[in-house]
């Protein structure tokens, strides 16, 4: 078994690790929902505003119930910052990419998220995989890629749209990294406030100034008439960023880099089956087959063995010399 944090307790962790691929996974439908009602921009402006009243409440809840602790004075926010802002631009360049590539495009590149997590965690932190841990990495992502492929009518090749796309990937790669690098000094929920906030100044600023440059406020505030899209970027801003950030944090302080990258591909898998199951899309041999594949990955990199020296840098160690 990969090594864990001490004290940890193996199902919880696994839990957790459950829960994000889910939220991730019905985010897509989330999506689908609010699409017949704004754009991108205002999407992500009512989905980070969401995730910004739902860290509201969980600090009043918290302080509340007298649980919440106070940060700790001394400690180097910038390496806080750093992580928030690698998400945010992950997602901007995201966004970005949507532009010019196509949605399959982007899902395939995003796959090689563990690849690109592994290579720079190796390089940051220097932590080492097995041979056995590697060949589950690639069977995970080559069944993903080709259920993606398979599972498209048309994939057009856009240099730009690939491209964007992978220095987005990269953004995520390094965010995992650098969540990892912080475990220990940081607290998974003030990586999360710290997302929330960042994300939510920048969206919620940009369209306010779009609105007020253009002159057209109804295209930001019309979507509000809508209980429907109320209520499904509610569920994106609180439970596919605000929860599955505070999934992500608490993985990566327990869980090797590329562990916790794997299961964003699970997420994709969940996504295709749950649109099989829910919205009644079709169910082709090949979702069986490298469901089966990606699934075997996932539970194969959960209990094949680590290096025993693979802890991996940390802030705290670099605090404590």
């Amino acid at each position: 078994m990969s090594t864990v944090a001490d004290g940890t307790a193996k199902w919880k962790l696994f839990s957790v690790a459950a829960a994000f691929t889910l939220s991730i996974g019905f985010s897509f439908f989330g999506i689908k929902k609010c699409v017949p009602f704004a754009d991108t921009l205002t999407i992500l402006t009512y989905r980070y505003m969401a995730a910004l009243i739902g860290v509201l409440i969980w600090v009043l809840v918290c302080k509340a119930m007298n649980i919440w602790h106070k940060s700790e004075a001394g400690r180097p926010k910038g390496k806080l910052y750093q992580t928030a802002a690698l998400y945010i631009l992950f997602m901007i360049f995201q966004i970005l990419a949507m532009f010019f590539a196509t949605s399959i495009e982007g899902a395939i590149v995003y796959a090689m998220v563990p690849i690109f997590a592994k290579i720079v965690g190796r390089i940051a932190l220097g932590e080492k995989s097995t041979r056995l841990q590697m060949v589950f990495v690639v069977m995970t992502v080559a069944a993903l890629v080709v259920l993606i492929i398979l599972n498209a009518t048309d994939v057009h090749l856009n240099v730009t749209g690939l491209a964007i796309m992978t220095i987005s990937s990269l953004f995520m790669a390094c965010q995992n990294v650098s969540a990892r690098y912080v475990r220990g000094v940081f607290r998974p929920i003030e990586i999360t406030m710290t997302i929330a906030l960042g994300g939510g100044a920048i969206f919620i600023g940009t369209s306010i100034a779009r609105a007020a440059i253009s002159g057209n406020w109804e295209r930001l505030l019309s979507p509000l008439t809508h209980p429907s899209f109320i209520i499904w970027v509610s569920f994106l801003g609180i439970f596919c960023i605000l929860l599955s950030a505070q999934f992500m944090a608490y993985m990566l302080a327990h869980m090797e880099i590329v562990q916790s990258a794997v299961f964003n591909n699970a997420s994709t898998l969940v996504s295709i089956i749950a649109g099989a199951l829910i919205l009644g899309e079709p169910l082709r041999w090949y979702h069986f087959l490298c469901g089966a594949i990606i699934l075997a990955g996932v539970i194969g990199m959960i209990l094949a063995p680590a290096k025993a020296e693979n802890a991996g840098k940390s802030l705290e160690d670099v605090m404590n010399k």
